[in-house]
């Protein structure tokens, strides 16, 4: 449905702007216009989709607003310069409906702007507020109250403080997956309440090193399913098995890419989370040193529980055949190195014997009989060159030019008898020659 540019004219000159959209310089980008801006007829004229488009409906009698804009219930509005919020009713007119609500790398500095935006959106689940230099001012608890029925908030490289973080946490009751990526935090603080609603924490590429932090996550968050702690370089697990099963009870899925572990003991300590079915361990120092089939064998074997091991789901087949791997791979170990998960798999498969050495490498030679006229040669031919070279091997044997040789070729398994090799391109491989097959030369009849 077409909408009428008037609304998009009103709304601009109660922003201050003019009609070709510039923001008066002292004020900055607004939401607002910014909004006007992206979801104006010219830029999104038409409905794309269930639930998305451009609609128009009738305002109050008597309000200046006759024709108002119904937006898409997910807002994309990030890398748009926006500074400050706008006329708040026209932002309450706008998204009523709003549920998600992108804002991501822009430059907004006063926690206050984004209330403004926040109160005035009353279905808001979803904010990204990521790359914004919102650090630069204080969160009070009367304005985080606005933030109350957001379950997804995204916080990465906002440098927001750990004090933020509890000031929301405090008014976020619903709350279930947060991001805080990229903060340059190094210690994680406490918050004195804890956040049972929270179920997926996003924390990667942070500074956090020392497991002592990672426990107060625990501590803070009692309920997360999903703990993605990536290119963090924790250096090891340090908890009891006893006190791990009791810090994070209900963990189904966790990420360690490109942590600091080094020792086998840490891996299986993850054995000791009682709900734990997901792992990532990527880009660990523990596994640099064994190949792509080891790392991944040697772990799930260590890890009898999890179901899915860097992205990929665990097969029956391969946790059968990744233990029956690990018994072999320590068969030779002596008896006090031996780990202590090999006694669990031998008790379950037995000993087994190393398996045996296959070489699989397709043959490059073979010895073959060479027959012409009434004589026989036995020679070692290539199996990589083809037919018109082995012509080329063969002319100082028979004395006959290659112009003037017809070569035939007798499998031993063939029910046909000689084939002759007629195409002077095929490689001799294509043929799968085995030693102790014959070759026939005659002369070509004028």
């Amino acid at each position: 449905m077409v909408l009428f540019w008037n609304q998009v004219e009103y709304t601009c000159r109660s922003l201050n702007v003019d009609q070709d959209g510039e923001m008066d310089p002292s004020t900055g980008r607004s939401f607002m216009q910014v909004l006007c801006e992206k979801y104006s007829p010219e830029n999104f004229p038409y409905r794309r989709g269930p639930g998305v488009g451009v609609v128009v409906t009738a305002g109050p009698q008597g309000s200046p607003m006759k024709d108002r804009l119904n937006l898409p219930s997910i807002l994309v509005l990030n890398s748009c310069g926006i500074t400050c919020a706008g006329e708040e009713n026209e932002i309450a007119a706008f998204c009523t409906h709003v549920s998600e609500l992108d804002l991501s790398d822009n430059k907004l500095e006063d926690w206050q702007e984004v209330r403004k935006i926040v109160s005035n959106v009353p279905q808001l689940q979803f904010l990204n507020l990521s790359s914004n230099p919102l650090h630069q001012s204080t969160l009070e608890r009367s304005c985080a109250e606005s933030f109350s029925g957001v379950r997804k908030l995204v916080l990465n490289n906002s440098k927001a403080t750990w004090e933020t973080v509890h000031t929301l946490l405090k008014e976020l009751p619903r709350l279930e997956e947060l991001f805080l990526c990229l903060n340059d935090y190094n210690t994680v603080i406490c918050s004195p309440v804890c956040c049972h609603s929270l179920k997926l924490l996003h924390i990667t590429d942070n500074h956090l090193e020392d497991w002592s932090e990672i426990r107060k996550l625990g501590t803070m968050f009692p309920s997360l399913d999903t703990l993605i702690l990536a290119n963090n370089h924790v250096q090891a697990i340090e908890e009891d098995d006893d006190s791990l099963a009791l810090l994070f009870p209900n963990l189904r899925s966790v990420s360690l890419h490109n942590s600091g572990l080094n020792c086998w003991e840490d891996i299986e300590k993850l054995n000791y989370l009682p709900k734990l079915k997901e792992v990532r361990l990527l880009g660990i120092p523990l596994l640099q040193p064994y190949s792509t089939e080891e790392r991944r064998k040697l772990v799930i074997a260590r890890l009898p529980c999890v179901s899915k091991l860097n992205g990929s789901t665990v097969t029956d087949g391969e946790r059968e055949d990744s233990e029956r791997f690990f018994i072999r791979y320590h068969l030779d170990l002596p008896q006090e190195e031996v780990p202590r998960r090999y006694q669990e798999l031998v008790d379950k498969y037995g000993k087994l014997a190393p398996l045996a050495e296959v070489n699989l490498r397709p043959q490059s030679k073979a010895k073959v009989e060479v027959h012409f006229e009434e004589k026989m040669k036995e020679m070692s031919i290539r199996l990589d060159q083809t037919v018109a070279d082995l012509k080329k091997q063969l002319k100082p044997v028979v004395q006959l030019s290659t112009n003037n040789m017809r070569l035939y070729y007798l499998d031993r398994e063939a029910p046909f008898g000689p084939e002759e090799m007629k195409f002077s391109t095929r490689a001799l491989h294509s043929y799968s020659i085995q030693d102790g097959d014959k070759f026939f030369v005659e002369p070509k009849t004028k």
